[in-house]
């Protein structure tokens, strides 16, 4: 009988005291496509006061995940060698676990995922392996070899010019444009063209040479999260193009639900595949933005949206959005109608302009929302006893300063509340640049302000509170530094 490769692991934890997974000893191991890596940074107590952090490195190889130590974490400039020791392999359930290992277990501290994605193989033998990453931190060729002395390393390669270069015609790092709050135009309605608003995530999709890589409105890549949109290229029929559009879960009457893409996001292990075999996701698009090698930034937006048209994108997983000229409070009325979230209006001779937010695009709301930045949390009673019973939330005000918004403590499923308190990492003071009140911060936990919301709300009161808050879920297209007050 072939030796059991998470031996060492288990020898080394007591299910009952440790939060990783500890799966039991004698069951198969899952079988995986090799392609799912995930770095932890991992904090350990060191004397009173102070830490020591290292990184581990971690590639899905055979049914577990083979583990390095990398003490100054992975080098991101080519040419640089970092010594990485080879620890015990992990349970591919490790790939998505974050949390607190408690003191005096194996390991002890804070562990959470520093980054994660997909990679393809080039190499893999007991003293050489050449991968290349697709994740947000960790892109492009390394190298990890075995020294004469028996140590290894971990080396950055230089850029494959042909796995890694962006698509012709625009940069990879490429920012959407966004839409300002606004009325109908009114009047001027017929220079308009007008598309329902979709309740999901925003995502450009690079198709280059048969692959796709799909990028959040942060800029963090989130190919790995949506496995099912990874035939996507197939549908081009070998053409390349850079697609805008909104990831969206459809509930059974075929509506984006904002709820149901919760459990979708952040997650990057071997889970993922099972979700999105269960539950997959769709991809609207809505404009194109590049194809074959040239760049459509400059043509208009009835330009760019017959081309888009003409590509014929329809399946189950992907498809062209409708859009109208014109008629734009039929348009509003179809969408309270058929229970959305609005219409975006677009004028038709605009071009597009990157990251910008401007009077060219419009959306109107028919539910008013807002992106908040999580700052802390407050303990709950009853059923949420000892654990969060509301988020205390925060925007960034004109100076770039994190403020108190309010504090939300409705809307939340056991399940999202669940799924919230590993994504959350402690620190001693509040991250908020204002003062809040003595009742607020008498029991408050304060969190490093990381991670994005959105909240329904009736209005903004005249201190820059949210009123009536509730809780929609977490974002994973949102940079926390661009969450502002929208009107």
């Amino acid at each position: 009988m072939a030796a059991d490769p998470l031996a060492t692991y288990r020898a080394r934890r007591d299910p009952a005291r440790t939060a990783e997974p500890v799966p039991p000893a004698g069951q198969p191991l899952p079988q995986g496509e090799d392609d799912t890596f995930v770095v932890h940074e991992h904090h350990t107590p060191r004397g009173r006061t102070g830490e020591r952090v290292h990184w581990d490195l971690r590639l899905e190889r055979g049914g577990v995940l083979r583990s390095w130590a990398v003490p100054k974490g992975p080098p991101l400039e080519p040419g640089l060698n970092r010594l990485a020791v080879p620890t015990e392999d992990h349970p591919l359930e490790y790939a998505s676990f974050s949390g607190t290992i408690a003191a005096g277990e194996y390991g002890g501290g804070v562990s959470t995922i520093w980054d994660a994605g997909r990679y393809a193989t080039e190499k893999w033998t007991d003293a050489h392996v050449t991968v290349a990453f697709d994740g947000s931190r960790l892109t492009g060729r390394y190298r990890l070899f075995r020294l004469p002395d028996g140590t290894w390393n971990l080396r950055r390669l230089d850029p494959d010019p042909v796995t890694e270069a962006p698509v012709a015609g625009v940069a990879e790092d490429l920012a959407p444009m966004l839409a300002a709050i606004g009325e109908l135009p009114g009047a001027d309605d017929p220079r308009w063209g007008y598309e329902f608003k979709w309740d999901g995530v925003r995502a450009l999709a690079h198709v280059r040479s048969g692959r796709v890589r799909l990028r959040a409105r942060s800029g963090n890549d989130v190919t790995a999260t949506y496995p099912e949109l990874h035939a996507l290229p197939a549908a081009l029929a070998g053409r390349d193009a850079v697609l805008d559009g909104e990831v969206v879960a459809l509930d059974d009457r075929g509506r984006p639900d904002f709820g149901l893409l919760q459990g979708r996001m952040h997650r990057t292990g071997p889970e993922v595949a099972r979700m999105a075999a269960a539950a997959p996701v769709s991809y609207l698009v809505f404009d194109l933005l590049a194809l074959d090698g040239e760049s459509l930034l400059g043509l208009t937006y009835t330009q760019r949206r017959e081309r888009l048209d003409a590509l014929g994108l329809a399946s189950d997983r992907w498809t062209t959005t409708p859009w109208f000229v014109g008629n734009g409070d039929q348009v509003q009325a179809a969408s309270v109608e058929n229970g959305l979230e609005g219409v975006v209006a677009k004028r038709l001779d605009s071009t597009y302009r990157p990251g910008g937010r401007g009077p060219d695009w419009r959306k109107v709301k028919n539910l008013r929302t807002q992106s908040v930045v999580v700052g802390g949390w407050r303990p709950g009673a009853g059923r949420r006893a000892g654990g969060i019973g509301s988020l205390l939330l925060g925007v960034h005000d004109d100076d770039g300063r994190l403020v108190f918004a309010g504090h939300v403590g409705t809307g939340f499923t056991a399940r999202a509340l669940a799924d919230l308190a590993p994504l959350l990492t402690a620190r001693a003071a509040s991250p908020f640049a204002d003062a809040l009140p003595r009742e607020v911060t008498r029991d408050a936990h304060w969190v490093e302000p990381t991670l994005v919301g959105e909240v329904a709300f009736g209005e903004w009161t005249r201190e820059g509170r949210l009123r009536h808050p509730s809780w929609r879920g977490l974002r994973d297209d949102l940079d926390p530094d661009d969450v502002v007050a929208e009107p």
